[in-house]
Parts: C-alpha cells; structure tokens; sequence
C-alpha cells in the first residue's frame, strides 16, 4: 500500500470542456462548465492554480502553475451518460453498456396511472422541473389536493416532492418505496428521490429530509473490493445513498457545499486511513441547474479559499484526488447537464509533483488507482497510481 489515506472530492459537474461525441447525448452546444464560467469574469483560484488546474489545458485568466504542486490531468466519460448515477459508477470502476433512460417530455402516462394506482393518490406534474421551482408551481395545489409533485430533470431520477404537514415523511418514503419498485426494466432510472417540503404558499422551502432510492449498483465496484480488503470507507455527502451503503463505514450527510467541506475535515479526524469519498453538490444543483454561472464561479472560489485548511490536515502518507462526474455548463441554453471532460488533481505529501497524467479514457481509471493502492482492483479502468508515487 502506498498511501494509506486517500480522498476523493467530486467537485460536482465540473466539466472542463466538451468531448467530442457531444451531439449525440443532446448537448445544445459544447459545454465547457470551468472555461465558461472563466470568460465570463477572472476567477480567483491561486490554490487550484499552484495545483495545477490550468496546467491541464488553458482556462482564461488562470495561470499554468510553473513547478504544479499536484499531477495533473482529464478523464473522458466512457459510459454512454452524462449523469450522477454513471459518473460516480464509472469513478467506482464500473462502466455502462446502455445509459439510464431519460424523460424529457415526462413519464409515460400509463405508469403515471400505475403508480396512482398503487399509492392511492393522483399525482401533479410529470413534467422535467427545477425542483425549487416546481414546488413553488404546484406546492398549494397539493396542499388542497393531497397529490404528491411527481417531476424529474437531466439526470435519469423520479423525484417526488411533498409537504410533510400534508404526506408524512413515513408514508413518502413509502411512496418512494413503491416507485422504486414500479420503476423496473425499461423504465430502471438511476435514482427515485423523495423531495420533502414545508412552509406556506409562496414560501415553500425544501427541507434536509431528502432520501435516495439507487439502482443497485453492479457487484465488484470499488466499495465492495475495499469491503472485502477490510479498508474503511467514509461517504461524504450524497455517496450513501448513490452506492445504497455498499461498503460505507460511516455516511456524513451535508447541507452545502460549506457543510461538505467542514464534514471532510471531520471525516478526516475520524478516519486516519482507508478512503475518504465525498461530493459537493451545490455546483451542480444550486447553479449549473439555474443557469448562474456567477454562482458557480463563487463556489468555486469558497472551495479554493478552504484548500489551505485541507492541506494543513493532511497526514505524511494521505493523497487528495479531486475531480468531477459530468458537466452541468451555466452557461448553456439549457440546464441539461453536459457531455464534457472532468479535471484531475492528484496530490499529497509524498506524491509525485507535476506529472502530466494526459487524457484518461474513462473515469474508472481514477477508481482503478485507488483499487491498486489498496491491493484490490476493479472491472475496469487503468491505473496512475505507478504515476503518483
């Protein structure tokens, strides 16, 4: 074993530029989430910087690092998606023959009328939808009707939104429970998501009682090989619910990105080895979603103010990976995620600096290197880890 604590950070949809297949998974344009985002003002990042974040391919108004502290490089999706369910997959060492199915017009209408049935309730919605917005739309007419908010987005999810003072969160989740089990074969989404609320008409606010219902994913990913290795394994974030706890010593929920950060400098006091696994969500939701490409360049920004304190936490023989799961460009006309290449930084103490890790062909390869540094492996993937020590 070469490190024995390693970190893995999904800075959520941080794509850095289009891969060439782009059309075919309904991009409207080439999105490119950082370089866009980096036109549009200067972003100050000199943490990300030093790493070497621009060293892996020119970004405007950031500086290549002349000595990166960090190897460097990007990784190409290899699965056929573009979503949260095939991005962390494919980071675990799985990589997808088919893509999770997408409703962009909605659910067909003879499943809608079997999940009515089964649940005992009409349904609103059905219909793609931000979810801050949708329950803003349809939260009073379910308050009067009793009809839980049925919607999705760019990722494959069935999302099912409710007042809790109106459908308890008991009996939400067991109308989650029930989709979950409706939504078989052809219709197999990645994720149904209980999305409860609370509040008044016009002021409705969706609370932290959110709950994940995944497709199982495929035996002999990345958590069950550190399982069976006796590696401990910390989620950070929505990683639980992602990999249904297969493999997860302990889950540290977030609210934030805020929250996120300050879990990983926890999860770090509570675990001196093993793998740390954590997602910061908000690039992706509060903003790529919205179209605020101002906000994404915030978030960034409060990420890279907080890498300092990271590195001061670090232990002699930790590593840091971070990198992302897809594009979410706000920028875009849509709010569709993005077909793009993620960022890779690889740094720690005793790790290699400056090694240019090129273009990888898949996301599995980053899941593949820590497999190896914990003498496991995984289905698929090509490991750096000979590049980082």
């Amino acid at each position: 074993m070469r490190f024995e604590r390693i970190l893995l950070i999904v800075l959520d949809s941080l794509g850095i530029g289009a891969m060439p297949d782009w059309r075919e998974f309904g991009d409207d344009m080439p999105g490119d989430t950082l370089g866009h985002c980096a036109e549009r003002r200067p972003l100050r990042l000199p943490n990300f910087e030093r790493l070497g974040l621009a060293n892996i391919r020119p970004f405007a108004h950031l500086k290549p690092a002349a000595e990166p502290a960090a190897c460097y490089g990007r990784a190409a999706l290899a699965s056929p998606g573009k979503d949260t369910t095939t991005g962390h997959w494919e980071l675990a060492g799985i990589v997808l023959k088919k893509p999770f199915p997408l409703y962009p017009n909605g659910f067909p209408e003879d499943l809608i009328r079997e999940f009515e049935r089964r649940i005992g309730r009409g349904v609103l919605g059905n219909k793609p939808a931000s979810g801050t917005e949708i329950i803003q739309e349809l939260g009073e007419e379910h308050v009067r009707t009793g009809k839980p908010i049925v919607y999705t987005s760019a990722d494959s999810v069935f999302q099912i939104a409710a007042h809790e003072e109106v459908i308890p969160l008991e009996e939400l989740y067991r109308i989650c429970e029930t989709a979950r089990e409706l939504l078989r074969g052809e219709h197999e989404v990645g994720r149904v998501i209980a999305r409860p609320f609370t509040g008044r008409p016009g002021a409705f606010v969706r609370t932290a009682n959110r709950h994940d219902y995944a497709v199982p994913p495929p035996q002999g990913m990345l958590l069950d090989r550190l399982a069976e290795q006796g590696v401990p394994v910390a989620g950070v974030g929505k990683i639980s619910d992602i990999f249904l706890g297969r493999g997860i010593s302990e889950s540290l929920k977030t609210k934030n990105n805020a929250d996120g950060m300050a879990k990983i400098l926890e999860a770090m006091r509570r675990f001196s080895g093993g793998l740390i696994f954590a997602n910061l969500v908000d690039f992706d939701m509060l903003y790529g979603h919205r179209n605020d490409p101002e906000g994404y360049s915030r978030a960034l920004e409060e990420v890279d103010a907080w890498l300092p304190s990271l590195e001061a936490s670090l232990a002699p023989g930790d590593l840091v990976i971070f990198t992302a799961d897809h594009g979410c460009d706000p920028v875009t006309p849509s709010t569709d995620h993005n077909r793009e290449y993620v960022p890779l930084l690889a740094f720690g103490p005793r790790a290699r600096r400056g090694a240019a890790l090129g273009t990888r062909a898949s996301l599995a390869d980053t899941g593949q290197t820590i497999a190896e540094n914990f003498s496991t492996s995984v289905p698929a993937g090509e490991s750096f880890l000979g590049e980082l020590a």
